[in-house]
């Protein structure tokens, strides 16, 4: 959910969506889509290419926001992905400018006026499944972030294995800044990749950093010059990985992830939690209020 994040959305519906695919098991390219009857485009795309697929997201003129719409899509890319057995990794960027500059404003406002905690609860754990479903796929993701990874932006990208970013791409967990308490793992991933240290400045500032210093903290382990060599650096690393033994590469993603998962399910419990308390109070009201008007906020 980020305060870089300008535009309103509407969210819609993927009931009744539809897989498209083109090849997906033959052939040496291979592309795949879920397209929302009525919409003129996907909002996650998938192509396949020397056992490398990856995915975009697919909201260039909204930055790439993470809409519930977005990630029933998402769902779904993964989904088909999990049967592809010619897959040995996966790369997860974004279209146009942004990798994604966080959550979208109508959602928040949604929340703000439910009056249930429980039901925000409930919607927040839900909102958190649709985008971490990628650590459900068996390859390893590599998350090339090419532009701005903002709030909940950040954490899908935290939430990948491994990270590459253009020097000039702006992170940041940015909650803070916009009255709300971090979620989708963000309290959890952050502290694993950078150490609890540099998480908590990070949570608790909502600073944005550029992929220069990223790096230097470990949230990245590589950069780019440009958005596309960011990509590019992030396909040629999951095409070294394909190289390796898949059997191997596999269990080996297996094994990184049970460490990593430990404690993780409390962490969402808590989040959601605390998300829905922060959607109770006056400070992100204040907080969505500044965002549209372009200014600091004052809680």
């Amino acid at each position: 959910m980020s305060v870089v994040l300008r535009c309103v959305s509407v969210l819609c519906s993927v009931r009744g969506a539809v897989v498209r695919r083109q090849g997906l098991h033959t052939g040496r390219r291979a592309a795949m889509a879920v397209t929302t009857p009525g919409a003129q485009e996907a909002l996650v795309k998938c192509d396949v290419e020397d056992r490398v697929a990856t995915i975009t997201l697919n909201d260039p003129k909204r930055l790439n926001a993470l809409t519930e719409a977005m990630g029933d899509e998402l769902v779904q890319v993964v989904e088909q992905l999990q049967t592809n057995t010619d897959v040995r990794a996966v790369v997860l960027t974004g279209a146009g400018n942004a990798f994604s500059a966080g959550g979208d404003l109508n959602f928040l406002q949604a929340r703000i006026d439910t009056p249930s905690k429980h039901a925000n609860n409930r919607t927040m754990r839900n909102f958190y499944a649709r985008f971490l479903c990628i650590r459900k796929l068996n390859v390893p993701v590599i998350a090339a972030v090419n532009g701005a990874a903002v709030g909940a932006g950040l954490c899908l990208a935290t939430a990948c294995d491994l990270r590459v970013a253009h020097t000039c791409a702006k992170m940041g967990y940015t909650f803070a800044k916009l009255g709300l308490h971090p979620g989708m793992a963000a309290t959890h991933f952050a502290s694993q990749v950078m150490g609890p240290q540099m998480a908590a400045q990070m949570l608790l500032t909502g600073e944005l950093i550029d992929g220069s210093v990223a790096m230097q903290r470990g949230l990245v382990v590589d950069v780019a010059n440009t958005p596309d060599g960011a990509v590019r650096k992030a396909t040629a690393l999951a095409r070294d990985i394909a190289q390796s033994s898949p059997v191997a590469v596999q269990e080996c993603v297996k094994s990184l992830r049970v460490r990593q998962d430990a404690g993780l399910e409390d962490a969402l419990a808590r989040e959601a939690h605390a998300q829905s308390i922060s959607y109770a109070s006056q400070d992100i009201v204040e907080g969505i209020a500044a965002v549209k008007e372009k200014r600091k906020p004052a809680f």
